[in-house]
Parts: C-alpha cells; sequence; structure tokens
C-alpha cells in the first residue's frame, strides 16, 4: 500500500472541521448537547483544532445505553464533540482507503449498504450453488492460521 504523509494539516484544517460539524449533526441537530456546541460553533471549533494542534486532545467519556429494538443490544456513544474529531479524520482518510476495497466490500461504505448488498447476495445465489458467509469464517481462519 502506498504510504501517505502529511495528513494531519488537512484533518485539522478549520475547513474540514465545519464539514465535519456539519456531517456529525445529521439527525441530531436539536438534541441539547449538539445545539450548545453550534450555538459557540466558531469557538469550539477553533478550541478543537487548537488541541489537535498541539497534541493536547483527549477523548470524553462514552455514553452507555441499551436499547430493545430490533435487538436487545448496548450502544456506547461518543460525546458530539469526539464524533466531530472522527468525522474530521474520516474526511480526509477514506478517499484513501476506499481505493484499496475490493468491489463486493460493503460494511461502513457510502453507497454501499445494506440494499447494494442484498442485491448483489442475490446474484450470487441465483448463478451458484453454494455461498460462503465470511464475517465470521475469516475471523476464525485468521485465529487458527495465525502464528503465536
Amino acid at each position: 500500500m502506498k504510504r501517505h504523509g502529511h495528513l494531519w494539516p488537512s484533518i485539522i484544517d478549520f475547513a474540514n472541521l465545519l464539514k465535519a460539524a456539519r456531517q456529525a449533526q445529521k439527525g441530531k441537530r436539536y438534541r441539547e448537547n449538539v445545539l450548545q456546541f453550534n450555538y459557540h460553533l466558531e469557538e469550539e471549533l477553533l478550541q478543537l483544532q487548537a488541541e489537535l494542534a498541539s497534541q493536547t486532545y483527549r477523548p470524553g467519556p462514552y455514553k452507555t445505553f441499551e436499547i430493545v429494538e430490533p435487538k436487545r443490544r448496548m450502544i456506547s456513544a461518543a460525546p458530539y464533540r469526539d464524533r466531530v474529531v472522527h468525522h474530521a479524520l474520516c474526511n480526509i482518510i477514506m478517499p484513501i482507503f476506499e481505493r484499496t476495497f475490493i468491489a463486493d466490500s460493503y460494511a461502513n461504505r457510502v453507497g454501499f449498504g445494506t440494499h447494494r448488498a442484498l442485491r448483489r447476495f442475490t446474484t450470487f445465489a441465483r448463478s451458484s450453488r453454494y455461498v460462503l458467509q465470511c464475517d465470521e469464517c475469516v475471523n476464525t481462519f485468521l485465529a487458527l492460521t495465525t502464528p503465536f
């Protein structure tokens, strides 16, 4: 894989942080923590930029809660401020990694959601006699073949 250097200035660029804040608020725009962050948006982003530049930024505590629909599971949600940093990082590194993914990789990719994966699976299921579901198989295979 090609090495990419000097990404940090792009990650902490104010325009990238502003774009990340807009992305992080989608679907959560009227929540109290998002409204509070956006009320002082420029100050918050400048402070975040300064902390990232000086390498003094520390992630906040995650909020853990349980949901029961569609099935019971525990969710750990990052604070909104940390979500902005996640988006800022992904804005820069995703185009780099995107080029290395195979066409049939669907997890956490824009435009490669559940419906597209299901359509592709249906195509394979109609043209092939056997299907191998690989998530757990690959993890098991790697665990068995990796030397200790």
